[in-house]
Order: structure tokens, then sequence, then C-alpha cells
């Protein structure tokens, strides 16, 4: 499959179609670059305009993940932060603008960041930084940043990310919880809107994929059925009494 000619389709419908999302340099010339077969499972289509599903996690659609990327306006040589790397497709794309050693990437599931980790490996970006980290509180030790990009949806922009960011650094997120906008900030202040998107909300721990999930006993089942029970009062508390009888 010769897939630098789709890659080059791809980019020209992003470009030149309708829907226009891609401007040629950078992210046109980046996304013309990166394998992105090697970060979706059916390599047959990553080349179509559609997202997919991995571990509970949505890989984005070529055109949104040019969208978030013309928000951004990454330059050569910027500290980049993605905070939800997922497979790590927008990690790889900004590798190509910015320089790989100059990307730094976190996923609060540990699932998805061995997968980006192996997936940018495979497609030769294996300097940018992956780590286990909880979105909302950045990288600080990697501060400042001169863009910082969020894959998943937050109220506002979390307050350690606006911290992070060096001076004259943007900020791009989707805003909203249910009706969401992708926003850019610089300073604390909204400087663009991108339109309508929809993400899943930016998550805490305990929430996500990896998450151990409580595997609450038999005994404990049984001991708050007492409780409970045992809570009731008058001729309903009298009627169980007799049914155990």
């Amino acid at each position: 499959m010769e897939f630098a000619a789709l890659r080059d389709e791809m980019v020209d419908s992003l470009e030149h179609d309708t829907k226009a999302v891609v401007e040629a340099h950078p992210t046109g010339r980046a996304m013309r670059a990166v394998p992105r077969h090697e970060f979706v499972d059916e390599e047959h289509r990553a080349y179509t305009d559609q997202s997919f599903r991995h571990r509970d996690t949505a890989i984005l659609s070529p055109s949104m993940a040019g969208r978030l990327l013309s928000a951004l306006a990454p330059e050569a040589g910027d500290d980049v932060l993605v905070v939800g790397v997922g497979v790590g497709y927008t990690a790889a794309v900004l590798a190509e603008i910015v320089g790989g050693e100059h990307v730094h990437a976190v996923d609060i599931d540990r699932r998805l960041v061995y997968d980006a980790r192996a997936n940018l490996a495979s497609a030769g970006y294996g300097d940018v930084l992956v780590d286990c980290r909880d979105g909302a509180e950045g990288l600080p030790e990697y501060a400042p940043f001169d863009r910082i990009v969020v894959e998943a949806a937050a109220v506002d922009a979390p307050a350690a990310l606006l911290e992070q960011l060096a001076p004259g650094g943007r900020l791009v997120f989707p805003r909203g919880s249910g009706d969401q906008t992708l926003v850019a900030v610089e300073d604390g202040e909204t400087v663009g809107v991108h339109g309508p998107v929809a993400f899943a909300p930016l998550l805490v721990d305990g929430e996500q994929g990896s998450a151990v999930e409580r595997n609450r006993t038999v005994r404990e089942d049984h001991e708050r059925a007492v409780r409970a029970a045992e809570s009731r009062g008058g001729w309903e508390h009298e009627w169980i009494d007799w049914e155990n009888r």
C-alpha cells in the first residue's frame, strides 16, 4: 500500500476541499510526513477523515487534529505540552513542526502512555516525552511551555496549565461541558474561538480506563444489607424480622 500517496490525498482534502481546516505550512506539511497508519489499528482506513476508538478514548480524525493545531499555531522550536496524548498522533505531527525534543505529552491512562510511546517510536518520533500524569496538573518540571493543547473538554482552563505557559504562550482546549467550543487563550484572555467541538471530559484520577475498580466483597454487600434493614423502624422492621424467622 502506498501510504505517502494516501497521506497527500488526505491533506489535499483538508487544505482545499470544503473543510479547509489545515494550512499548507506548517500543519499540512507535517501531516504529509507523519505515518498515521502507525497510530491506528485499521491501517487501511488510516487516511480517511474519520475518528476511531482505542482503549476507551477517541483517536481524533485528521480534520479535528488539523483544527487543534491550526488553533495552536506552533512554530519551530516551541516547547509544547500535549494533555491527553491518546495514541500519540497529534504529538507526532507537532514533533514534525517544532522538533521531537520540544514535545512533551501526558495522559492519565497508563495503558495509553505505553501505547503512545510505542507508536511514536515505531513512527520515528521516539524523542517525544510521554508521561503518566493527571492532565489538569500539566508537567511542571518541564515548564514553561510556549504552547499547550488539551485533547479533552473542561469548563474552564485548568489553573495549573495557565501557570505553566511561557509569557505570550497559548493554550488551546475545548471549553464547555455540554455544548463545547474550541478556544485559544493567551495571558488569561480568550484570543480565538474556533467553532464547536465534541470531546470527552478531562478525567480525574480514578475515572481513567486503567484505574483499579474497587472489588466490593460479598461480605461487604451482606453487611450493608443488614445495616440498611436494622435502620428501618415500625411495621417495616417487624415485617423483616418476621420474614427471617
